[in-house]
């Protein structure tokens, strides 16, 4: 069985164009090393699937949260898009099993990496979305981020590590977080960038991506746990 046909099947939407969701999961990683394997890799489909996941999603909230205001539903959404989000949701279908990646891609955990999966999420709604129209494909994604569609969190809790990790900073010390590159290796297909984030004089975290944004959110994370667990329960970062 293709890789696609065994990953259709785990989707639970009927598709139909197999070779258009298979392109979905090759990494450029792979179809650089395999150039005759495929008709190409997901990074097109990447592009159209971020518009498909973003307008479902601002939908579905729209209409589920009619009290929220513009603020509010820009947090609701970016949770859920976020490299964290959309990798959570690639986890309730198992995506990590189904990449198509390059040997040296594999042998640095891909399959897990948060960034990778929530790229493939996305080309893969970008695939569907071109095999069978937006309604369909609209609905699977409301179905699969359903419990963070309904959820009632506080808007400090959908925010960004980035940026509650500044209002946290200026809030008690006054200073803005800086982000320094620490270097960035590998080819274009598979950059990897690694970043340490610095407030008055102390290092907070150190984060690695295969971009700089990513990095820096990375970067931002382990800041906020190292600043949880080192203050007291009232001052701890939310």
């Amino acid at each position: 069985m293709r890789p696609a046909e065994a990953f259709a099947d785990r989707l639970g939407i009927a598709v139909r164009d197999l070779d258009l969701l298979e392109q979905a999961l090759v990494h450029s990683s792979w179809h650089h090393e395999h150039r005759e394997g495929a008709r190409g890799h997901n990074e097109r489909l990447e592009y159209l699937g971020d518009a498909v996941v973003n307008l479902a999603i601002s939908e579905a909230l729209y209409a589920r949260h009619p009290a929220d205001d513009e603020g509010y539903l820009s947090a609701r959404r970016a949770a859920i898009v976020s490299t964290v989000g959309l990798a959570r949701l690639a986890g309730r279908i198992d995506l990590g099993a189904y990449l198509m990646l390059g040997e040296g891609e594999a042998q640095r955990s891909g399959r897990r990496r948060p960034s990778l999966l929530a790229s493939t999420f996305e080309a893969v709604a970008g695939a569907l979305y071109l095999d069978l129209g937006f309604p369909p494909v609209r609905d699977w994604l409301v179905g699969l981020a359903g419990p963070e569609l309904t959820a009632e969190l506080p808007i400090g809790s959908l925010k960004s590590p980035k940026s509650r990790l500044q209002e946290y900073t200026q809030r008690h010390s006054g200073e803005r977080p800086s982000y320094r590159l620490l270097d960035a290796t590998g080819p274009d297909h598979e950059k990897s960038f690694r970043i340490e984030v610095w407030v008055d004089g102390r290092l907070l975290g150190t984060g690695e991506g295969p971009s700089r944004r990513t990095a820096e959110t990375a970067a931002a994370s382990q800041a906020m746990e190292r600043l949880r667990t080192s203050t007291e329960p009232e001052e701890a970062p939310s």
